[in-house]
């Protein structure tokens, strides 16, 4: 018999001690209900919104009187605050609510869905709803775009298209093109083609990037002629945050052609001005070409879900994940094709056909510009540019010194560049605080207005908007501050 050391007894814990056979439970944070959430007050809601969102934000929410809003219900063109006032959404969301708030049929799609206990997740297997999806978004995408990448953002699609091009063009050829102020993302990858110093914020990005300017066909041909590397080039086809920026057809077509001749793969960006937006479908579509791969995202949630596609030609997306070896390198994540997502998408696309709202965007965009167009000519020292196609709109303001008498424009010249986005922020804020209508803003031509209303926008919302516009700038600069200064006096 072996000898053995001696150990002290370690006792068995009793099975009545444990919490479950004592019946204990887990003790419970102090959380809110979704009961609380509808509950809560203005005062509660800027409080947690700076104890744990952006308190910095919330300095630029109370600049424009975003902060005095608290939205109860959303439906079609507007939104209901907590008084009971109707807001007129010429924003809508960056572009994400091309159908509404709260259209009835996709509604009823997602109530469908839930009723009849269908799978959400179920990711062993394959899904009816991606499929259809898949199909769906391929038989509306132009020429060969028929493989289909599913996911939650713009960020995630437009990471999806860059990492299917990069493989597909090879190793060798490594480099990407891409425009100064372009948007094409806040995550780590497509951050290094974001033209933003406040964005990329000092993180280490990839070094394989080339930056040209917009709309710029020579620069891209001399970029292609002096570097074999590259192999890809990434481009909003409208840039939204660049203050709403198009090129024109010729563009588009010499740069298929240049694309074609050098063997760079074209990926177009369409998170915001796709999903009928520029009056087509895809804005490329208006100059007659297809790129190589293009993403979408924001209104393919259909205002009321998380989704974003990438589609790619097979022959691209073959090259790059097309064997067993490959097929699962950059495969759907745990809510790429989630099944209620899907379904909201699917339903959003028969209505986008069903209602013709591609069709109300190229004629009721071409009235609200129009309109736009007749007010720059009755403030000429306010306007100084309306720009874009379909709904997407952008509303240029001369730089502040221009607006004032010539007697004080060359002192305040110099404060111009400090002042960029003043007026266009103190205009906003007025058409909320008096006139009850959002608008957005861009971020690198703080200048302008950027208007994105929801698809369904008729004539009669044309008017009610550019009724509110007139009535703001009819007051005149000093008014305008006097007043925006006025606000910010008032709790």
């Amino acid at each position: 018999m072996l000898d053995t050391p001696n150990r002290a007894a370690i006792e068995a814990p009793s099975l009545t001690d444990s919490g479950v056979a004592a019946g204990k439970v887990t003790p419970r944070p102090d959380l809110l209900t979704v009961a609380d959430a509808k509950a809560m007050s203005l005062v509660e809601m800027t409080e947690l919104f700076k104890d744990h969102i952006n308190p910095g934000q919330l300095h630029f929410m109370k600049l424009l009187g975003f902060h005095k809003v608290k939205i109860e219900t959303a439906s079609g063109m507007y939104y209901t605050d907590q008084n009971g006032r109707k807001i007129l959404d010429f924003f809508g969301g960056f572009g994400s609510l091309a159908f509404g708030h709260n259209h009835p049929r996709i509604i009823s799609a997602r109530k469908q869905f839930q009723d009849e206990d269908r799978h959400e997740i179920a990711i062993a297997f394959m899904s009816q709803y991606a499929s259809a999806l898949a199909k769906n978004l391929a038989a509306i995408a132009p020429g060969d775009l028929d493989m289909v990448f599913l996911g939650s953002s713009g960020s995630e699609a437009m990471e999806a298209a860059i990492k299917v091009a990069e493989r597909a063009a090879g190793p060798k050829r490594p480099k990407i093109v891409y425009a100064q102020n372009s948007f094409h993302g806040k995550t780590k990858g497509v951050l290094s083609l974001t033209d933003s110093e406040l964005y990329r914020g000092q993180f280490q990005l990839t070094g394989n990037t080339v930056k040209v300017p917009f709309g710029d066909i020579d620069a891209i041909r001399a970029a292609f002629e002096a570097d074999p590397e590259i192999g890809v080039i990434v481009l909003e086809t409208i840039q939204g945050g660049g203050g709403i920026v198009e090129a024109p057809v010729e563009f588009w077509q010499e740069l298929r052609a240049l694309c074609d001749k050098h063997g760079v793969l074209w990926i177009a960006d369409e998170v915001q001005c796709g999903m009928g937006r520029s009056g087509h479908f895809f804005a490329f579509e208006k100059a007659g070409v297809v790129p190589d791969v293009t993403a979408l995202a924001k209104s393919l949630g259909a205002g009321k879900c998380a989704m974003a596609a990438m589609i790619a030609t097979r022959d691209v997306y073959m090259k790059a994940y097309g064997t067993p070896k490959t097929a699962m390198i950059h495969a759907q994540a745990t809510f790429g094709g989630i099944g209620e997502a899907c379904v909201t998408a699917i339903e959003g696309l028969n209505v986008m056909y069903d209602e013709d709202l591609i069709g109300n965007a190229a004629q009721v965009g071409a009235y609200l510009i129009n309109r736009l167009n007749e007010l720059k000519a009755k403030y000429p020292q306010i306007i100084k540019d309306v720009r874009g196609s379909g709904f997407m709109v952008g509303l240029e303001f001369q730089d502040f010194s221009q607006t004032l008498p010539a007697l004080l424009r060359p002192m305040v010249a110099l404060l111009d560049d400090k002042l960029k986005g003043s007026l266009s922020g103190f205009v906003g804020a007025e058409l909320l605080r008096d006139h009850n209508v959002l608008v957005a803003f861009t971020e690198y031509n703080r200048n302008v207005i950027r208007l994105e209303p929801p698809l369904i926008c008729g004539p009669e919302h044309v008017d009610e908007f550019i009724a509110a516009l007139d009535a703001v700038l009819a007051r005149g600069i000093v008014r305008i501050v006097r007043d925006f200064i006025g606000s910010q006096t008032k709790k």
